[in-house]
């Protein structure tokens, strides 16, 4: 398939053995790239039962088709893996200027196993492999961490993906840093690089994957910027980023708050867009070749963070440290976010962490937890969480094993072990579907359904055919993945010009229902993996505080038979039966 190079290579660290083994032009055919190889291989290639942290887990880094093309959402990367948090699928992904480097290793796949006796790193290009001592780097922070990796790779242009303290310490929701602010952060990836004793993968080369029309796709990436770079997304994200969700968030009352159990924070309007864009410095930044350019470089100029710089706070994060830890100050989260950054943990989780230690310390489970509303209590506790000391080490394996340890499991608020983004589906109900059913456990990002329930394309209480549409950008947004696009642009790039984008890319001309075919067979290879791995049925729910305990005054809440409802639609939309288990032979 043109804008593939066909190839995998797999790198066993263990033996410091290198492989290259030719793709099957089928399987691009009937996945694409990106999370479609990502997941194939995994299932195909990586036992049942294996333990995340040994050395048997793999990681499978992929691109797409778009990648390294003049496509504006096309800069982002892929892993795959068993996840240490949920010990399911996983998946997670990250943009910046990185990824057009990984394409030009000139393999579509990197697969990762087993485990080096000492800290290592490796560099990757067309003409080789080279593997490195990384005594001296291990224990480094993920800044330094990635600058020292580069230096010591010695190439030019190349770049980076590392790990950072709470990596090497396999903390369950470590994440991968790359550009350095950008994460693939969640379901604790950064966690397996540890377990293998690698620090960091720098990529470099000039590999280019032939593209079927080249002159097609260009007028066709000139056309689509004229016409959407002064859209009302590309206005949005360029001029606030995602904080502007904040204001949304609590004018609504889905802004999760004091642990899940409030729907606004007080003084929210000290942590919004446009409390950043009036007291702080405030710099936007793209990823490789994209025009919407949401990443903004914020800096501190009062307070005791005076001159703290960090490409952030994206929304998440604001909502797990302003939200959920009740902290209305900008700089504090400022301040945290970079903590979270340096030590290479994910923000959403972290949050979540640190206002469920908050609550048992309230209620006597915990001597050191910290408080609401105090910044460097939380930033302590976070630290000893990282450095794996005193009580902090209950909470090493995050929300889910903290609760069995604390006797509070009916209070702890995740799915299949992974905490959830800051949209809470007591109002918005189809995030509650999108919680209880994606892949890697209570994601956001797996369809976005915030997006239509706030945009007025259906009523957020809505319970009937809302898993039609659910459905709809499940299917698209997996096509995303398999390209690997930026899902910010949703609202932009629908069907008929993902089928134009492939066909220019590729050379295959697909029709609406051959991808949206292609999609359920993605996600059908995905719950076929974690079926795999002893998830049921009984795992796609909301925690228990989720279907029971209402929020603003009473008003919202999303109940058992709602969520059951919903669930039962999705099941068969999927063509999977009462259980939520696929039919045997539903993959090509």
């Amino acid at each position: 398939m043109h804008s593939m190079f066909g190839k995998m290579l797999i790198i066993d660290l263990t033996k410091s053995d290198i492989i290259e083994k030719d793709l099957d032009p089928e399987i691009f055919k009937n996945y694409l790239g990106g999370k479609g190889l990502g997941s194939y291989l995994l299932l195909k290639m990586l036992p049942p039962g294996v333990d995340p942290l040994s050395p048997e887990n793999m990681l499978i880094f992929t691109t797409g088709p778009a990648t390294d093309t003049a496509l504006a959402p096309a800069s982002r990367y892929g892993v795959f893996s068993k996840s240490p948090a949920t010990g399911l699928y996983s998946e997670s992904y990250s943009g910046g200027h990185l990824p057009p480097l990984m394409k030009r290793t000139g393999y579509d796949a990197i697969v990762i196993t087993g485990a080096a006796k000492e800290p290592c790193f490796i560099s990757i290009s067309e003409v080789g492999v080279n593997f490195y001592d990384a005594t001296e780097i291990w224990g480094m922070e993920t800044y330094e961490a990635d600058e020292a990796v580069v230096k010591a790779a010695g190439i030019n242009g190349a770049k980076a993906l590392v790990i950072g303290p709470a990596g090497e310490r396999q903390l369950s929701f470590a994440c991968i840093k790359n550009d350095r602010w950008r994460s693939a952060g969640r379901t604790g990836l950064g966690a397996v690089m540890g377990s293998k004793n690698l620090k960091g993968i720098v990529f470099s080369g000039s590999a280019k994957a032939p593209i079927a029309d080249e002159e097609g796709l260009k007028n066709w990436t000139r056309d689509f910027f004229k016409k959407n770079k002064d859209s009302a997304s590309a206005q949005l994200y360029k001029n606030k980023g995602t904080p502007a969700l904040v204001a949304i968030a609590n004018n609504t009352g889905f802004f999760p708050t004091r642990y899940w159990s409030e729907g606004r924070l007080e003084g929210w309007e000290k942590i919004s867009a446009e409390y950043m864009q009036e007291n702080m410095e405030v710099k936007s930044r793209g990823c490789y070749r994209c025009f919407f350019a949401c990443g903004k470089l914020t800096t501190a100029l009062e307070g005791r963070h005076k001159g703290l710089q960090v490409e952030g706070p994206e929304f998440e994060t604001i909502y797990a440290f302003g939200g959920l830890c009740c902290l209305p100050e900008m700089e504090e989260i400022l301040y945290l976010n970079d903590l979270c950054d340096r030590w290479g943990i994910d923000t959403i989780s972290a949050g979540n962490i640190a206002a469920f230690a908050i609550e048992a310390g309230l209620k006597g489970k915990l001597k050191n937890a910290p408080n609401y509303g105090d910044a460097q209590s939380i930033a302590d506790f976070l630290e000893s969480v990282v450095e794996v000391k005193g009580e902090g080490e209950i909470f090493k394996n995050g929300i889910r094993e903290a609760a069995k340890t604390l006797g509070m499991e009916d209070f702890a608020i995740h799915v299949k072990g992974l905490e959830p983004a800051g949209y809470d589906p007591r109002v918005l109900k189809g995030m509650g579907l999108a919680y209880a059913t994606s892949d890697r456990g209570a994601c956001h990002l797996r369809t976005t359904f915030y997006k239509p329930e706030l945009s007025g394309m259906i009523d957020p209480a809505q319970i009937v055919e809302k898993a039609r549409m659910f459905v709809d950008y499940e299917d698209r947004l997996n096509i995303y993945d398999a390209l690997v696009f930026c899902r910010f642009y949703r609202d932009v790039i629908h069907w008929e010009e993902l089928i134009r984008i492939i066909y220019l890319l590729t050379g295959v001309r697909y029709g609406v229902a051959d991808l949206r075919a292609m999609a359920g067979r993605i996600q059908t290879m995905t719950r076929l993996f974690n079926l795999r791995e002893g998830a049921t049925m009984a795992d796609d729910k909301l925690p228990k505080r989720l279907v029971s305990e209402a929020i603003n005054d009473g008003k919202d809440l999303v109940t058992e038979d709602e969520m059951a409802a919903m669930l039962d639609d999705y099941y068969l939309l999927r063509g999977w039966d009462e259980n939520g288990v696929p039919p045997q032979n539903s993959l090509i």
